[in-house]
């Protein structure tokens, strides 16, 4: 089979798109023909180098296709819930889905609902677990609340905005990009911030009369302080990563002072998955595609990721 592959670590330019081995599914797994895969910032990271990760690695957590043989079309859900709080991911626990086949365990396909093409599929599992265990199974956020999303072009930003309207929530967005806040407005933001040009924390207290309720934030140092003043009273920010840098200056008195609930958050467990899979399945959140590239340009799409150019999730068709 064809397939995206790291030999080393490094850019874009180690990826390679060659031959690899067909992968041999066990007793419990189903082969499954892969049409469209998304990539996710796990994949960057994979690529530039965690200690473990073995090389060759097929990246890609993200997958839809048919199970080899039927017409019958699956979405492969990314984490694998082994059951005592440890769940691996496909693409970084084993080889992923930037390639023409993939052997997963049964247990991880569902069908793809009717309206959804491949590569909208394959463009809602990680980011829509990992969005919907943030803002629902952490955070618990309710109808008529006020949730704070920064960064909205990437794929767990607008995957936390499509839950959130679909739970009756209200959101106030952030980009440095005024196109991209055009965009988020359309998909149902309530307010946008430039956060390059406005002062955020103030225009939120002014949208939401005190605050958000919620607060996502995956971006770091550069977010915290402002997180913690943009959250009102009680509120509560989840955190799931940390782009900019993992260790700002904790501002303890603000978390005591204001009251504040911090919660961590990393994927989602099968319950997770399911949930949201349930809310796209209803058509009550949709996923949003960003652009499209054949898996032989797989560098391309990757380059496109890191400059942070993608409102939603680039994808990879599959075969070219």
């Amino acid at each position: 089979m064809k397939a995206v592959r790291i030999h080393e670590d490094g850019g874009p330019d180690v990826l390679r798109y060659e031959d690899a081995p067909d992968p041999e599914p066990g007793p419990d797994d189903v082969l499954v023909e892969l049409r469209a895969a998304s990539l996710n910032h796990l994949d960057l990271w994979v690529r530039k180098g965690l200690p473990s990760v073995p090389k060759p690695r097929i990246l890609g957590a993200d997958g839809a296709g048919v199970v080899a043989g039927t017409d019958e079309r699956v979405v492969i859900n990314p984490g694998i819930d082994l059951g005592d709080g440890r769940i691996t991911v496909v693409g970084e626990h084993s080889d992923g889905t930037h390639a023409e086949l993939i052997a997963v365990p049964r247990a991880q396909v569902y069908p793809i609902p009717d309206d959804l093409s491949f590569e909208e599929a394959a463009a809602f599992p990680l980011v829509f677990e990992t969005a919907y265990r943030m803002v629902v199974t952490k955070a618990g956020l309710a109808e008529e609340e006020w949730i704070l999303i920064w960064g909205i072009g990437g794929g767990v930003a607008t995957a936390s905005l499509a839950i959130a309207k679909a739970l009756g929530a209200h959101a106030v967005v952030t980009s440095s990009s005024d196109e991209k806040l055009a965009r988020a407005r359309e998909l149902g933001a309530d307010a946008t911030v430039n956060h390059e040009t406005e002062d955020v924390v103030a225009a939120v207290k002014e949208l939401t009369g005190g605050g958000a309720h919620v607060v996502v934030d995956h971006v770091g140092e550069a977010t915290w302080a402002k997180s913690l003043n943009a959250a009102r009273a009680d509120g509560r920010i989840c955190v799931c990563g940390a782009t900019t840098g993992p260790n700002p200056p904790a501002q303890l008195h603000r978390i005591w002072w204001k009251q504040l609930t911090i919660y961590g958050s990393t994927m989602g467990t099968r319950a997770d998955f399911e949930a949201v899979y349930d809310l796209v399945a209803s058509g009550r959140v949709k996923p949003v595609v960003d652009e499209v590239f054949p898996l032989a340009e797989a560098a391309a799409a990757h380059e496109r990721l890191e400059r942070g150019e993608q409102l939603g999730k680039i994808v990879l068709r599959i075969p070219d």
